[in-house]
């Protein structure tokens, strides 16, 4: 029979916070979610409505949640996997980071879209680092990774197109 366990009390919510933003790179968002998910898994002791809004401004206003820095942070782990800017943007919007804050980062981002592009390929053996030529279903397969990456088509057609002396160019 699992153990029953206690409802979460003001100290202990500050706890969590404090806790998860030590472990974790978040966003304001992403730690909202978190404590939100606590609550309603433990339930809540303290007197009124717990404010989980007061305290993620709270982590924000002592640096320990920098929405700004996660986006810069987010966008270039996602960029060195080889991820174009339609990717980035999504990963952002679901980290509930704001437009505002999102945009500059992904005009970054497209900036280094080509080779961010070739990259992905190169890492993924696709286009002109194919072991072996792509037939027309391997070409349209490449060519939907690349779309999943959150690349532009236009980008990923000139990577597929470009041929095998390419990479010995390289």
């Amino acid at each position: 029979m699992p153990k029953a366990s206690r409802p979460i009390d003001p100290a202990q919510l500050r706890q969590l916070a404090m806790a998860y933003v030590a472990r974790y790179a978040t966003s304001s968002k992403k730690l909202a979610g978190y404590l939100s998910r606590k609550l309603a898994e433990k339930g809540w002791s303290g007197e009124g409505a717990p404010d989980i809004v007061a305290l993620v401004e709270q982590m924000q206003a002592a640096g320990y949640i920098d929405d700004r820095a996660y986006a810069e942070m987010r966008s270039g782990a996602l960029t060195r996997r080889g991820f174009g800017s339609g990717r980035i943007r999504q990963s952002l919007y679901q980290a509930g980071i704001a437009a505002d804050i999102a945009r500059p980062v992904i005009d970054a981002c497209a900036q280094t879209a080509y080779e961010t592009a070739l990259a992905f390929a190169r890492r993924k053996k696709i286009g002109p680092f194919a072991v072996v030529t792509a037939d027309a279903r391997t070409q349209q397969r490449a060519m939907a990774a690349f779309i999943r990456a959150g690349h532009d088509f236009r980008i990923a057609r000139q990577i597929l197109d470009l041929n095998e002396d390419f990479v010995q160019d390289d």
